[in-house]
């Protein structure tokens, strides 16, 4: 919606109708003119075509003066807040971003993988109400429950391991994304808990954090990330350098496997980004809920296509006033 800073300044367009007028009155009386007995021998030559663009360069200045006008008043493109209904679920996704993320069985790693998949998911969860926790050690709310997809994706994408205290909180994290989930207004409340490892810090034990979603109504969809067998995990040698040293790849499927089954949820075993087709499917055959958003829209100033018309009315009178409709004073 575009709207005016300063409103007020567009009264001063109605200047240009004195002007106007004072312009029709003044070629009126300052015409030259020339006594002759007839015009008879006058009569059939042909007018110059510069007799009907000779007030083109008054119609131009006052074109110019209104766009001047406008400018001081500040034209701007207004979004504001507005309200709307929409059906859509309470989600919370839960990334473990711990340093076992960087094992290179996905390309480039499993952070980067997960990252990607997480990307997409919120892509596609047009009507969904959306959080984001990042959890290792210690756990983290990264984005707090939106439906501005835009805001969320670029957070994931600027996700980095070090970001928090290294070690696998699964249960702290799981209650961190409770405390945001819970909230809710949608009757459809679900957590998404992507690790690669076993709980080994935190305070809040896993089990206890899945008994806590269950009294809440709150389904949990686990994933394990990593393929069976040994993986390249990242490990510093002597000299302080990051080198990759095969491992087995230990998930702790058991816990993961209860804490799904306490909520109501499943559990993945993603050993590839195809298995998150089937979360897509779980996810769309909840129920939905009516649900009151807000979007948030920015006020920009838009100025600078009327700063170029008024320099070209400008410009454009004093190169015809100078060459095609120079006059001799």
């Amino acid at each position: 919606m575009i709207q005016f800073a300063h409103p007020n300044y567009l009264w001063f367009l109605a200047v240009i109708i004195p002007l106007v007028i004072w312009y029709i009155l003044r070629q009126r009386n300052s015409a030259p003119w020339l006594a002759v007995s007839t015009v008879r021998p006058y009569a059939s030559l042909p007018r110059s075509y510069k007799q009907y663009l000779r007030h083109l360069l008054f119609a131009l200045r006052m074109a110019a003066i209104a766009c001047v006008i406008i400018i001081l008043a500040r034209p701007q493109t207004r979004d504001s807040w507005r309200t709307s209904t929409t059906e859509g679920t309470d989600i919370v996704l839960a990334l473990d971003i711990s340093s076992s993320m960087l094992a290179r069985d996905f390309k480039p790693d499993r952070l980067e993988a997960a990252k990607a998949v997480a990307s997409h998911f919120v892509s596609g969860r047009e009507s969904d109400n959306i959080g984001l926790v990042i959890f290792a050690g210690e756990s983290f709310t990264a984005v707090p429950m939106t439906t501005d997809r835009a805001l969320l994706a670029n957070y994931i994408n600027d996700i980095k391991m070090g970001m928090l205290e290294d070690g696998t909180a699964i249960g702290d994290g799981l209650v961190s994304a409770i405390n945001r989930i819970k909230e809710g207004k949608a009757k459809s409340k679900s957590i998404i808990l992507l690790t690669d490892g076993s709980n080994n810090t935190g305070i809040v034990a896993p089990q206890t954090a899945a008994d806590i979603a269950h009294e809440l109504g709150i389904k949990v969809y686990t994933i394990g990330i990593g393929k069976n067998g040994e993986a390249d995990y990242p490990s510093i040698n002597a000299f302080g350098r990051v080198e990759y040293v095969k491992m087995p790849v230990i998930i702790d499927e058991t816990t993961l496997q209860n804490i799904a089954d306490t909520t109501g949820g499943r559990y993945f075993r993603a050993t590839g980004n195809n298995v998150l087709a089937e979360i897509f499917d779980e996810i769309d055959k909840l129920e939905k809920t009516e649900m009151d958003v807000r979007h948030f829209s920015h006020t920009e100033d838009n100025y600078i296509l009327w700063a170029w018309l008024a320099f070209g009315f400008f410009g454009l009178e004093i190169l015809l006033r100078q060459t095609l409709l120079r006059s001799i004073p």
